[in-house]
């Protein structure tokens, strides 16, 4: 990048332009714009961050995660009215091999075998034998 570029950079995000914006208004790269702007520490004005769901300010905590949501009633609403964002993973039907029931788990990386606890401890240790 130029200086003639950094300066402009520099100017466009002072002004509240975000990276994608800034990209397309002066025909450079995004990963270059935004590793300019992290190397020089070029930051927008208004630091403003906002909750998703009602809309007050939400303050923040440097060095920590950027917050979304003012509260946990509103980052629940939020989820609740956008349900086709959540990523849900599919459920799985298997056999269990103590009973051979079918029963279903959630998540496809499931390690889950039996359909219950004390099928696993049937199966595991040949019925009630073990209890005393």
């Amino acid at each position: 990048m130029t200086n003639l570029e950094k300066r402009q950079v520099m100017d466009l995000r002072e002004k509240g332009y975000g990276y994608i914006r800034i990209s397309n208004e002066l025909g450079i790269s995004v990963n270059t714009i935004k590793s300019f702007c992290r190397r020089s520490l070029v930051s927008k004005t208004d630091d403003k961050h906002y909750c998703r769901c009602c809309g007050k300010e939400v303050e923040q905590t440097k060095g920590r995660k950027e917050k979304k949501f003012c509260s946990d009633s509103c980052r629940m609403k939020w989820w609740n009215r956008n349900l086709d964002k959540v990523d849900r993973r599919t459920y799985q039907s298997k056999s269990c091999p103590n009973c051979g029931s079918e029963f279903t788990v959630y998540g496809t990386f499931s390690k889950k075998k039996y359909c219950s606890h004390s099928c696993y401890i049937k199966f595991r240790f040949g019925g009630d034998s073990h209890a005393k």
